[in-house]
């Protein structure tokens, strides 16, 4: 069994390495073989992965969406740059990417066109595929994704809990309010009760 300083030293020590990559991510600082500092998050930048996801504007078009509600909807659009953020947060954060601000244009020329959040996602799915959401849709074996990872979530729970419980060693012997060391006397409950007696007169 491992050792609870081993357990914590290990924990510390992948928290550390998330964190460290959490922060590498966010600024971006991905190097390349030949030493130049690539801007983007995992890939190589791809500046030609724009499409044009545009739509005839629907007859009276007025938008439909407020500004509030087309900054969300960005955030559920994954820019297709070859960095992990979302169309709003490569816009307003990367601005060596010329990807986001193209899909940006898109998005806003459709929100003009009078198209609903639910319609200018499926325009965008229509053109890159399912590629171009932060999230896939909860349908058919996407499914997976979301529900796994809480039941292996609520497996380590169980594992964890049962592991500081061993941890802890046995607990008080019933009756007495003794602690039971790990390795246990040959003693019975009365001569454990006539020993804690013992020790409350005596002092």
């Amino acid at each position: 069994m491992i050792s609870r300083r081993a357990w914590l030293q290990s924990a510390i020590i992948t928290a550390g390495g998330v964190a460290t990559a959490r922060v590498l991510v966010a600024q971006g600082q991905q190097t390349t073989p030949t030493g130049i500092v690539d801007t983007s998050n995992l890939f190589p930048m791809d500046q030609s992965a724009a499409r044009s996801v545009r739509l005839p504007n629907k007859p009276a078009a007025a938008p439909a969406i407020t500004v509030d509600e087309r900054d969300a909807l960005e955030h559920q659009i994954r820019c297709q740059c070859g960095c992990t953020l979302d169309v709003y947060t490569c816009r307003t954060t990367d601005f060596s990417c010329q990807v986001s601000p193209a899909m940006h244009r898109d998005i806003m020329a459709l929100v003009r066109g009078g198209y609903t959040a639910p319609e200018i996602l499926d325009a965008f799915v229509n053109v890159y595929g399912e590629r171009a959401l932060m999230a896939p849709p909860r349908t058919g074996f996407n499914l997976l994704g979301y529900v796994v990872p809480g039941i292996a979530i609520g497996i380590g729970a169980i594992v964890l809990a049962v592991v500081i419980r061993r941890w802890r060693g046995p607990g008080p012997v019933a009756g007495t309010g003794i602690e039971s060391p790990i390795a246990t006397a040959d003693a019975t409950p009365d001569e454990l009760r006539r020993l804690e007696t013992a020790v409350r007169d005596d002092s």
